[in-house]
């Protein structure tokens, strides 16, 4: 299928996708537009940031990025803007101090939007930071990951997950006891009553990866 029909032909069987190419290059607000128009309503984007705004350890320095890729034209997608995903080094330690100020410079609103906020921290000391997550109300992502113990707790009104367990053997990614879990911990996780919740099927066998979302999406729709 050729790039330029891809979005579309996803975004009538999906509700939602991952852009992962905004963590390695800054996007224009041409692309986002076109983004934009090229899906259905009610469909949305979850934005991956800059690598080098979600990935400096010092917040003076992240700073400037993070100014860099809030402006690139994020504001081009509209109500179809879904949550900012922040993926910090798989290796960070949690210190509060820094977290907090890194925190600090992620905005509520941009030209008016309701911006969500999701924070990949895959370090186990991350634990800590969840009563921290909670007072701002940004998510903490839950990752199905080999060698990660997922987080379990939301800590805000939007949940996000990112399953990265697909296998190449098995023609759904995942197997059929494995979906109907996710099924059931989706469902659950969307209680109560209006907590948005944003899951992805990315990396692990990435051939099989529509057919777990899709095959995902049909168990949680009956």
């Amino acid at each position: 299928m050729r790039k330029s029909g891809a979005l579309a032909y996803m975004a009538g069987r999906l509700g939602a996708t991952e852009i992962n190419a905004t963590f390695y290059r800054t996007q224009t607000p041409q692309t986002f537009r076109a983004w934009h128009d090229a899906v259905p309503e009610g469909f949305v984007f979850a934005v991956k940031a800059a690598r080098g705004a979600a990935q400096r350890r010092e917040a003076a320095e992240a700073a400037p990025a993070i100014e860099r890729f809030l402006h690139s034209g994020l504001a081009e997608l509209g109500d179809k803007l879904g949550p900012l995903l922040w993926q910090l080094p798989a290796g960070r330690v949690f210190d509060a101090d820094a977290f907090s100020r890194f925190l600090d410079l992620l905005p509520d609103t941009l030209d008016g939007l309701p911006l969500r906020h999701a924070i990949e921290a895959a370090h186990p000391s991350f634990d800590a930071a969840e009563a921290l997550l909670g007072e701002r109300g940004i998510a903490r992502v839950i990752l199905d990951k080999p060698g990660v113990a997922p987080a379990d707790r939301p800590t805000a009104p939007h949940v996000y997950l990112r399953l990265q367990g697909t296998h190449a053997e098995i023609e759904t990614g995942y197997d059929a006891p494995a979906l109907d879990a996710w099924a059931v911990r989706l469902r659950d996780l969307a209680r109560p009553a209006g907590r948005r919740v944003h899951a992805f099927v990315i990396a692990g066998a990435k051939e099989r990866n529509p057919a777990a979302a899709l095959a995902l999406q049909s168990r949680i729709a009956a």
